[in-house]
């Protein structure tokens, strides 16, 4: 930050940086090793839809990427009682690598193609054997991660999530923000 910045308020955004979503495969071996957490096989983005045909056709175009052939993930878009869009990728829970590359995939070309003010996170869900789910958030415009365990309507677990945090926190960029850990109720695969 410049001095001239710093006296008007200024603040330089952190750039997002999307190949972190390449770490959370490690990330899962760690969670499934320490705590019982495995993938879940889904993943998905979550942004704000831009109108028009424009965004249409390459919201289009990144489905039907993804969606290429019979051996591809499962691909949809829904939209959230928020107006917010997710697109989920779901595939085998032990393609993690393949899932993250998806994700990347997707925020890259709405990125490349101007929509990245739009994005806001990308989600990777677990779960245990006893029913217990938590999501690996990505906050696209902090570039950190966070965990999200929902356990009810409007509840969550906040001591899974400190857990996990503390298990992944040498392997993934942590929000070390607690008020950024924002709850994405009925976010896809939770």
């Amino acid at each position: 930050m410049g001095f001239w910045d710093s006296l008007t308020g200024r603040r330089q955004e952190k750039a997002a940086d999307l190949d972190s979503l390449f770490l959370v495969p490690s990330a899962a071996i760690t969670l499934q090793t320490a705590i019982g957490l495995t993938p879940t096989g889904s993943g998905s983005v979550c942004y704000r839809a831009a109108g028009g045909a424009a965004f249409h056709q390459l919201q289009t175009e990144v489905v039907a990427l993804l969606d290429d052939d019979d051996d591809s993930p499962d691909v949809a878009v829904t939209t959230d009682s928020f107006g917010f869009t997710w697109l989920t990728v779901t595939g085998e829970p032990d393609d993690t690598a393949g899932l993250c590359t998806d994700l990347h995939a997707v925020n890259t070309t709405l990125e490349a193609q101007g929509f990245g003010s739009g994005l806001l996170c990308s989600l990777v869900p677990f779960a245990d054997p006893s029913g217990r789910r938590v999501g690996l958030v990505y906050l696209y415009k902090q570039g950190t991660f966070y965990p999200f365990a929902p356990t009810g309507p409007q509840q969550r677990d906040n001591l899974l999530e400190i857990q996990v945090r503390d298990t992944i926190a040498g392997e993934l960029p942590v929000e070390k923000d607690l008020s950024r850990w924002l709850a994405v109720w009925d976010a896809p695969g939770l």
